[in-house]
């Protein structure tokens, strides 16, 4: 069979199961199986796929006919324009979580101040390596509460050439902070917390839904109970006029605007659209 046949055959398969991006999937899982990229595989569409080849392709598209995320199968993900290792451990970056690290750069008037900032809920590290990767002089620190997403997060981090500039830590939010000195330290905090309410986890796509790891999906009753707790306990640990930058659920933005107001510690609360047009990102400051 050849490259087109067998590319036309495995993209029917998977539109049938309603995935719309068949024919591109079944295009980038053979280009992973053969080592190749897409410009080889459109120049050598009537060339034959040796047995072998094709017997580890048909095993991966079976694997996304079952809904499994792309990411997972192909062991990546670009965000940032870095390719970050990502498993079923850690949630897959989106792109429309880079506009955290857009964010916490233009709060930075020179890359050569020593800052420290603290990331929590790193999962696969991808915002903590991105800013370790534009900040060479910052002290960086994340954090998690999954053993096997620290795993991921570290060789990520070694992978890029940072992991001497980031300290992955395990534990709940704050809670894997106690050992070090970092109560009124830090100059910029980030998160991408838990956000999704769980009366609306069974209507996520079977690909979040059923593959990606909940601990890193679910907030609880309204989707924004971890953010709650950053927002209590943050102001411990910035320093004055310090920055806390999160990102949040669709109409979670006014929830989130009058916990920061309420909170006594914090001000200036800014929310900022993603490129969809969708209240993504909200930025507070410690008085």
């Amino acid at each position: 069979m050849t490259i087109i046949e067998t590319i036309n055959r495995s993209a029917s398969q998977l539109s049938s199961v309603g995935i719309t991006t068949g024919r591109l999937d079944a295009e980038l899982l053979l280009c992973h199986t053969l080592g190749k990229d897409r410009a080889w595989l459109l120049a050598h569409i009537r060339e034959a796929v040796d047995e072998q080849h094709r017997e580890l392709f048909e095993q991966a598209v079976d694997r996304r006919a079952l809904r499994e995320p792309l990411q997972y199968i192909l062991g990546k993900q670009e965000f940032w324009g870095l390719d970050f290792m990502v498993t079923q451990d850690v949630l897959i970056p989106r792109p429309e979580t880079e506009l955290i690290i857009e964010t916490a750069l233009t709060l930075v008037p020179n890359k050569d101040v020593r800052l420290t900032i603290l990331d929590l809920c790193t999962g696969s590290g991808c915002i903590a390596v991105s800013l370790a990767k534009e900040l060479a002089s910052a002290r960086i620190f994340a954090s998690d509460k999954s053993e096997k997403a620290l795993d991921v997060a570290r060789e990520n981090a070694r992978r890029h050439g940072v992991a001497d500039h980031v300290r992955f830590l395990e534990g709940d939010l704050f809670g894997s902070l106690e050992e070090l000195d970092l109560r009124g330290r830090v100059d910029i905090m980030v998160s991408n917390p838990p956000y999704v309410p769980s009366e609306e986890f069974s209507t996520l796509q079977p690909e979040v839904r059923d593959h990606e790891p909940g601990m890193a999906l679910l907030a609880g009753q309204n989707g924004t109970e971890v953010h709650r707790r950053i927002i209590d306990e943050a102001p411990v640990f910035l320093r004055s006029k310090g920055a806390l930058i999160m990102e949040m659920g669709i109409g979670q933005a006014g929830a989130l605007v009058q916990m920061i107001q309420e909170s006594g510690s914090l001000e200036g609360s800014e929310v900022l659209k993603d490129l969809a047009g969708i209240e993504r990102v909200i930025i507070a400051r410690k008085k």
